[in-house]
């Protein structure tokens, strides 16, 4: 089965072509990043337009790069939410004119779903179930993967994300957007331990996470010494918010796989990418005997082929849309 997806939740358009949801025909995208660097992060309005620029000549792109015509679609996918709304909709607009056009089936796919399908695409012996740490810009959550489209949240960030924090510390420090990866090379030979950043526990749910008091810390930590004239060891702070961040995660999933019984724990989303997260997962997987998926760098950004890739299980589960498909800024599971 060949499904078309597009994914235009935030400052990526994407359009590809996957195959059975494990097979990648093609999987074209075009960033902005460098168009919303100037402004410290992403400006939706401009996104938005952006999208409508790009989304046609990236669909031919990615028919092309598949070696396919438009009559070889069987169904056509789509990104509805969660997300900045006004680039979700172009998204969902253009989606549903080519299913309409083609007369083939319209599967809405929700984001996060999304990442996780990703490491299907890179590991063709994952199946549920598992425990999913989905960590990006704008979510940070635990979800317990019963099956492909039997899900459900276990905790989740009450305020920012940990995507949003490494973004805003950032650009405090006079970085470019987007900051995980800068964060992460500024961290390289810092003092993890130098600067006491808060780990904090949240009341009623202690799978749930916040960074927003992590963020407030260290930006007034950037302030204050500044003001006092003192010098910031900018290496060792990012290094002890990025310690933090993963401080907040990892014990978290480690307790999240425990509760539910998952012996295999799966990574998700931008902040996947990140070096020290990913090696103290590996760390306490290795110490628990827990099979951890890592995805490759290249999927753990948004992209259109994990779309594609959840998109196929979601339509062996009966999940159709037709005309009256919205896009949501925010959406349940």
């Amino acid at each position: 089965m060949n499904i078309l997806a597009f994914e235009s939740s935030c400052d990526e358009t994407a359009a590809a072509v996957v195959r059975d949801g494990r097979h990648v025909l093609s999987d074209a995208i075009a960033s902005q990043a460098d168009m919303h660097a100037v402004y410290g992060g992403v400006v939706p309005e401009i996104a938005s337009r952006k999208h409508v620029e790009v989304i046609a000549a990236l669909t031919d792109k990615a028919l092309t790069g598949a070696g396919l015509q438009k009559s070889d679609i069987d169904a056509v996918a789509v990104t509805y939410g969660p997300g900045l709304i006004g680039a979700l909709l172009v998204g969902v607009n253009f989606a549903k004119s080519v299913a309409f056009a083609l007369q083939k089936p319209l599967i809405p796919v929700h984001h996060l779903r999304g990442h996780i399908a990703a490491n299907y695409i890179a590991f063709p012996e994952l199946e549920p179930p598992f425990l999913a740490l989905c960590i990006s810009g704008g979510n940070s959550m635990l979800v317990d993967v019963r099956g492909y489209t039997d899900m459900s949240v276990l905790g989740a960030t009450r305020d920012d994300a940990a995507g949003e924090c490494f973004d805003k510390i950032a650009r405090v420090l006079g970085l470019p957007y987007p900051g995980g990866r800068p964060m992460q090379d500024l961290a390289e030979g810092g003092d993890d331990a130098k600067y006491p950043l808060p780990r904090a526990k949240v009341a009623g749910n202690d799978l749930d996470m916040s960074f927003s008091g992590l963020k407030t810390a260290a930006v007034n930590l950037i302030h204050n010494t500044g003001q006092k004239g003192e010098a910031l060891d900018r290496s060792s702070l990012a290094a002890s918010v990025t310690a933090a961040i993963s401080d907040e995660l990892v014990p978290r999933a480690m307790e999240a796989a425990k509760r539910c019984g998952h012996r295999v724990l799966v990574a998700a989303g931008g902040v996947a990418a990140n070096k020290r997260i990913r090696a103290d997962l590996e760390k306490s997987c290795a110490e628990d005997g827990i099979r951890l998926y890592l995805p490759p760098l290249s999927l753990c950004g948004d992209n259109g082929a994990m779309i594609g890739a959840q998109a196929y299980y979601e339509y062996l589960a009966g999940a159709q849309a037709d005309s009256s498909l919205n896009a949501y800024a925010t959406l349940e599971w």
